[in-house]
């Protein structure tokens, strides 16, 4: 599988619309796409507006999996890039 990050901007009112999509997404994920599709993490970021939006971490195998995940799942996917290479300097925190 390929690794992707995935961008989705001003997506959610709040924590609680947020909590939902990635319950629905997690589903979507392991029970319709498991050999597709594989969501690593997602780093939540609050926009000026107040809303919040996603910078996600998927494999798939290849980028129309990814899209393909996101319908089912009800998501925007506003940006989808390949990660070329990764440099790890310090393991996220937990």
């Amino acid at each position: 599988m390929n690794t992707y990050v995935i961008f989705r901007r001003n997506a959610w009112k709040d924590e609680a619309d947020l909590k939902k999509s990635a319950e629905l997404s997690a589903k979507v994920g392991t029970e319709e796409m498991p050999d597709k599709v594989k969501w690593i993490r997602s780093y939540v970021v609050k926009h000026d507006d107040g809303s919040l939006g996603t910078v996600c971490i998927y494999q798939g195998t290849d980028e129309e999996a990814i899209r393909e995940h996101a319908r089912r799942a009800e998501l925007q996917a506003d940006e989808i890039i390949p990660v070329a290479s990764t440099v790890v300097i310090n393991e996220d925190p937990k």
